[in-house]
């Protein structure tokens, strides 16, 4: 299949998205899901907390509801905000995937201004979009307007010096081990600076 710029790959990625069901949250199950996360024992958590190790107990034996004041202390506690405590884990339970791609070995999509490789080809449903690119664009005038998609992204220099234009901001010149994180549906371009073809890694989310 051919795919002639950016916005395609990341439509192509989304294709084997879905949506998922989200159950109300046991706060007792979860109170004592994040404190064994932590590794922590009752003891440590309800000094981390601050609460009698009574009360915490109660908490994650669902004997009491605990007040809010509490609730902010669990969550201080936790590291995490009073609506974490309420909002379930992204998935019930840990999936295992993984997906190794050696060198050379992504999925190959070349466009008139980059070169895609894209990495991980072997997961469907993934949440974020890795991907290889050489630069071939050595222009801002070589590209039909912006780059522009759904979703956050990011990039990192690999080899090379490259220019990053975006819609709200000046140009920037990057180099190998510079970086930017930033709102991809804002128009965006990336040209190289360099004799060749500079390299990136460009990691976009899917939803």
């Amino acid at each position: 299949m051919s795919v002639t710029d950016p916005k395609a790959i990341i439509r192509i990625a989304r294709e084997n998205g879905a949506e998922a069901h989200v159950e109300p949250v046991n706060l007792a199950e979860r109170v004592r899901s994040l404190r064994k996360e932590r590794g922590w024992t009752l003891e440590q958590a309800a000094v981390q907390a601050g609460l009698a190790r009574s009360t915490l107990s109660k908490i994650e034996n669902g004997q009491m509801s605990p007040t809010y004041d509490a609730l902010k202390k669990l969550a201080e506690g936790l590291a995490i905000s009073v609506p974490q405590l309420f909002t379930p884990p992204s998935q019930a339970q840990v999936s295992g995937r993984m997906a190794v791609t050696k060198q050379g070995e992504g999925q190959g999509h070349a466009t008139a201004t980059y070169e895609h490789e894209l990495l991980a080809g072997a997961l469907t449903k993934k949440r974020m979009l890795p991907y290889r690119a050489r630069i071939r664009a050595r222009r801002f005038e070589e590209f039909d307007g912006w780059v522009r998609h759904d979703g956050e992204e990011f990039l990192y220099v690999l080899t090379g010096v490259i220019r990053l234009y975006t819609e709200f901001y000046e140009p920037m010149d990057l180099r190998r081990g510079d970086s930017a994180y930033y709102d991809a549906s804002m128009g965006h371009n990336v040209i190289s600076l360099s004799e060749e073809d500079a390299t990136i890694l460009w990691v976009t989310t899917l939803g």
